[in-house]
């Protein structure tokens, strides 16, 4: 066969072939819907493949090892002075407007751009008020409203109303910008006295506004209502809000909510309160209103304020489940007043936090109320004190580092206390091999600056499981946090260093640092200040016997020249055992004047036993007259 045959032959098998594996049905192609994306959704996508590292540096701070603050107060300084810097950069921009005219960026970034000043004598319409209350600028807004008033200008009732809602929101008062992140994240939390007090600007330009509205609707009532209660004006938000009932004005269910949230400063009994509350809520049926989930939060919020009976526990549950009814579901913030509610400090332990996490765990929580970054501090509060169950606070925190559930973490404040309970809960209930290791190196120094209460139970723990080897990284980090000049923490550590005598040079060596720099710290202050640290004699003592254990005799020579000549400023008496040590060593090193004078000083402090040291001197040192007459002066003393 020739060549031509045989490719005939394969072309016929190769056609059989795909009539074989070929299909008659025809196939059809599915175009799928299209999904919307955000602009940020691909850089979400890479996120999400990415876990964090606990370990690292914040992204805010340069990623270099001699700038990365390692405590609280150069964290702070840090951020708020890249903040500052910011603030720069706006004061440049708002001071030149001219020189940042140019648009290289379409569409038009408008934070970019310079704001609009506006003056007395700035025409201004209706629409520049609209912006201004668009960008939340307050100063701005109230400018131009008495633009308008100066010249007659009308506005529309709907303007009118905008600008009511917006100053009764900010009390007419500047907020800060939200691009300042770091001065709201360092912004202490105020306390509870604070949120509890009066800050409602009696006759401010909301009443103005108010006043100025003919015939007020029951819009305008629901702002004032609402400003006058959120800034705790409770007893003028209520009598306006018996104004407008009077009136047959049918309010929303939010003025509802800020009556039903201010309740305690309205009614001084519990059951007044609570019968106050049901009246409420009855009259939002009768309105035809709908209630919402900050009309849960409210009467949960009046609920915690109520004492632990088992009636407020009855009318938690009811509230919950009525709420339930309605479809209306809790937020992180309701189940944070369930926990204030019924745990009391001094209460009954309940087990309230197991059921809650039960409802809230394995789910990512955004942040519906602002009572809900008050959460998780609460529920590790409640886990660390209230239960003292690390079970619990292990949930709590696995909750708390699911999917994007730490933005609700709150501020620093917060967060700090958060890790202040989390971690004396596990000092107290997991080995300290297990804490150190999983817990203190991956949150400290980056995520969590532990207090000095905290230091202080590290420390207790170690001495208590005799781990004295973490010793000199507990030393290291008190240097680091600026807690090497608190006399509790460094007498606490120099007790750990002294009872616990090391077995190896490597350890004794180390305890001898610490030592010499506790003493060269305190004596290194400021003369200047009238804080400063001072030494005592136990802590000389301390010093002086790890200094000795080294070797360090000279070190250990200034430390004892300080307990001689500085005797009447120092409080306190070194142990008689650190004098011993320090008398074998001037006998080892043949310095026999220092011998003496450390058994002269053991006699004027009123020590029993300075017989034996000095008989312990004669006896193993040949001494001139000089030194036999100075030594018999001495122990005669204290034989007579």
């Amino acid at each position: 066969m020739n060549i031509q045959g045989i490719f005939l032959q394969r072309l016929k098998r190769a056609h059989l072939l795909t009539r074989l594996f070929t299909t008659t049905k025809e196939e059809k192609i599915e175009i799928p819907m299209r999904i919307h994306r955000g602009p940020t959704d691909i850089l979400r996508a890479l996120e999400s493949t990415i876990k964090q590292d606990p370990t690292a540096a914040h992204y805010k701070y340069h990623d270099d090892p001699y700038l990365i603050p390692n405590n609280n107060i150069m964290k702070r300084s840090y951020a708020m002075a890249q903040e500052a810097g910011r603030k720069a950069a706006h004061w440049v921009r708002n001071e030149n407007p001219e020189l940042f005219n140019h648009r290289e960026c379409d569409p038009p970034i408008e934070l970019f751009f310079p704001k609009l000043v506006y003056t007395e004598e700035s025409e201004v319409t209706e629409q520049d008020l609209l912006n201004v209350i668009d960008k939340n600028q307050v100063s701005d807004a109230i400018l131009i409203y008495t633009i308008f008033n100066s010249k007659g200008i009308e506005i529309s009732n709907e303007a009118r109303q905008s600008l009511l809602e917006f100053l009764c929101y900010n009390n007419s008062k500047d907020v800060l910008e939200e691009v300042f992140i770091e001065e709201r994240w360092f912004k202490q939390s105020s306390s509870v006295k604070e949120r509890q007090r009066k800050t409602w600007k009696d006759g401010n330009v909301a009443e103005e506004v108010f006043k100025s509205i003919e015939n007020p609707n029951a819009e305008a009532y629901s702002a004032i209502i609402q400003g006058m209660a959120k800034f705790n004006q409770s007893s003028r938000a209520y009598q306006l809000f018996e104004e407008a009932q009077q009136k047959g004005l049918n309010l929303d269910v939010n003025a509802y909510n800020s009556i039903i949230k201010v309740s305690n400063f309205l009614k001084e009994g519990y059951d007044m309160r609570w019968a106050f509350v049901v009246n409420m809520l009855q009259n939002i049926k009768q309105a035809g209103l709908k209630p919402n989930l900050e009309t849960l939060n409210s009467v949960l919020c009046v609920l915690s304020t109520m004492g632990n009976s088992k009636m407020v526990k009855h009318y938690i549950v009811r509230t919950l489940q009525e709420f339930k009814a309605l479809g209306i579901e809790p937020s992180l913030g309701s189940w944070y007043y369930v926990l204030i509610a019924i745990c009391k400090e001094r209460g009954p332990k309940s087990s309230v936090l197991a059921n809650v996490l039960m409802e809230v765990a394995n789910k990512s929580h955004e942040i519906r109320d602002i009572s809900d970054t008050n959460f998780f501090v609460t529920a590790m509060d409640v886990a660390n004190n209230h239960l003292n169950n690390v079970i619990l606070g292990q949930k709590v925190h696995e909750l708390l580092m699911f999917k994007n559930n730490y933005d609700l973490i709150g501020d620093s404040y917060k967060e700090s206390i958060y890790y202040r309970h989390y971690f004396n809960l596990l000092l107290a209930n997991v080995p300290l091999d297990h804490f150190i290791e999983k817990t203190y190196n991956q949150f400290v120094p980056n995520v969590y600056v532990p207090e000095p209460t905290v230091m202080k139970e590290v420390i207790k723990q170690i001495d208590l499981n005799g781990a004295v080897d973490y010793i000199p990284q507990i030393w290291s980090d008190m240097v680091i946090f600026g807690h090497n000049l608190r006399a509790d923490l460094i007498n606490l550590i120099l007790k750990v260093i002294v009872d616990n005598k090391p077995d190896n040079s490597e350890t004794t060596e180390k305890f001898s640092k610490i030592g010499w720099d506790i003493y060269t710290t305190i004596e290194g202050q400021d003369e200047q200040k009238f804080n400063n640290m001072k030494f005592s004699g136990e802590m000389l003592g301390g010093i002086l016997l790890v200094l000795l254990r080294n070797n360090e005799f000279t070190k250990a020579c200034l430390v004892m020249d300080k307990l001689i000549n500085n005797n009447q400023n120092i409080i306190g008496v070194p142990s008689f055992d650190s004098l011993s040590l320090f008398v074998d060593h001037c006998i080892e090193n043949k310095t026999l004047s220092k011998a003496i004078e450390c058994i002269q000083f053991a006699s004027d402090t009123g020590f029993p036993n300075v017989l034996a040291l000095g008989a312990k001197l004669n006896e193993k040192c040949t001494l001139d007259e000089m030194h036999l007459n100075k030594l018999s002066k001495v122990v005669d003393l204290k034989i007579n």
